[in-house]
């Protein structure tokens, strides 16, 4: 009985230390998310940005060429 309960207690720790890592990897997960979010709305404006200064000096050009 005594051996049944130290291999139960020894799966305990091993599933509260699971946790503890996964929930620290969830953490960096998340942070990085947050991250590629930011960058991806940076580089959405940076091609809206571009796509302004495209069309402006495309109006510039004549229409026979």
């Amino acid at each position: 009985m005594r051996a049944e309960l130290d291999s139960l207690e020894a799966r305990i720790h091993q599933v509260a230390e699971l946790c503890r890592t996964l929930r620290q990897e969830n953490i960096a997960l998340r942070q990085q998310l947050l991250t590629a979010q930011q960058d991806g709305k940076q580089l959405t404006t940076r091609l809206d940005a571009a796509r302004t200064r495209l069309r402006a000096l495309l109006d510039t050009l004549p229409e026979d060429v």
